[in-house]
């Protein structure tokens, strides 16, 4: 069966960056599954599995347009400490949520923290970055019913 949209992929892989720099890896862990076609994974990597089959492996190239965007500049705030909840221990590195004015949730990092103010970057950790993924296609399978009414593999 080859990769097609509302299918469960099962996939190991290994992701670096350019200088080679192992980011992230299935290594040591269950493959990763996934409904494929439904926006699980980053744009880059899904168009290069579509139409592979259990058993293939493939290196994959994926620019920051087709993976967590390019760094965006305006995403990046200062406030002041005083707008977090009283007794909040602000760390570098940590994560923080607000919402947008639709209501929507967003994502923070805290990458720096000088006196009162505390500079927040809303870019993906890996924004602005070429990604490089080895891959092995595991398994391709027909999703449940319930997989694709609640949409995630169970």
């Amino acid at each position: 069966m080859k990769v097609a949209k509302d299918l469960v992929v099962s996939m190991h892989y290994s992701l670096k960056d350019d200088d080679g720099l192992l980011l992230d890896s299935s290594e040591g862990k269950d493959p990763l599954q996934f409904i494929f076609g439904n926006g699980m994974i980053i744009p880059g990597l899904e168009r290069a599995l579509e139409g592979k089959q259990a058993g293939d492996s493939l290196e994959v190239a994926v620019a920051p347009a087709d993976g967590y965007g390019e760094y965006d500049d305006k995403r990046v705030i200062s406030v002041e400490k005083s707008q977090f909840q009283d007794g909040t221990d602000i760390r570098l590195g940590m994560q923080v949520q607000a919402s947008d004015p639709e209501g929507g949730t967003l994502v923070f990092s805290v990458t720096s923290v000088e006196g009162e103010s505390v500079t927040l970057d809303g870019n993906h950790p890996l924004a602005g970055r070429a990604l490089n993924f080895s891959v092995s296609v595991e398994g391709v399978r027909e999703a449940s019913t319930e997989e694709l009414d609640h949409g995630h593999v169970h």
